[in-house]
């Protein structure tokens, strides 16, 4: 494998639902943060956007921004990410909190040497090998990854979509179901189909439950 090569893997290898999120040190806009020093009891939606001063990347930063507290309510802490000097996200955050009154009141992380970026698969050469996608990575208290969303660099992300999964992932360990189609809170969930004939004998007598069918049944939380 020549030296291309080496760097090409090391650029788009990336951590999998179910890996542990890699640790790291980094300077950002709010000091030096360590991934391993977040609170135990916290989950973490980190993201990455090409680079500051850009349109699309301003309206999807402001979104975090004002939405924050619903992330506050899910127990969530934010975390961005750009390949961009502290100076420049600093120049940026308050740029915008000029023009439209939005403060990006969470960590940017400064990934100027792109290695915080490359551990995560951020960088994907066919797209861009000196910008980061737009990669979201849901991780939960004990710093597993949960949920990986990538988009390409001239799509924004849907916030309406990461809050719902975030909310489906908490809600899913909490009560030990699984989510359908389209789930939003106060929608009924999806139980476990039986695994035992006496548990299918369970099942069919049921009257609790919606039954579509015997492997398909819904309730409400």
């Amino acid at each position: 494998m020549n030296n291309e090569e080496l760097l090409n893997k090391e650029i788009i290898s990336m951590p999998r639902i179910g890996d542990m999120a890699p640790d790291f040190e980094a300077i950002t806009t709010k000091g030096k943060i360590k991934m391993s020093d977040f609170a135990k009891d916290k989950w973490i939606v980190m993201f990455s956007h090409p680079a500051d001063f850009t349109p699309v990347c301003t309206t999807e930063m402001s979104g975090f921004a004002t939405r924050k507290n619903e992330f506050d309510s899910l127990n969530t802490e934010l975390l961005g990410l750009s390949i961009d000097s502290v100076h420049a996200h600093l120049g940026w955050v308050q740029n915008v909190r000029e023009n439209t009154g939005v403060y990006f009141d969470f960590p940017i992380i400064a990934d100027i040497d792109m290695k915080v970026s490359k551990l995560y698969g951020m960088l994907q050469p066919n797209e861009s090998e000196t910008a980061a996608v737009r990669a979201v990575f849901f991780i939960d208290p004990t710093k597993k990854i949960r949920l990986v969303m990538y988009y390409p660099l001239n799509v924004g992300r849907n916030m309406d979509e990461i809050l719902r999964a975030l909310d489906a992932l908490q809600t899913s360990d909490k009560h030990k179901v699984s989510m359908p189609l389209d789930w939003k809170r106060g929608d009924k969930v999806i139980v476990s189909p039986p695994k035992t004939l006496d548990e299918l004998n369970t099942r069919l007598n049921d009257d609790s439950l919606e039954k579509v069918d015997w492997y398909l049944a819904k309730k409400s939380l």
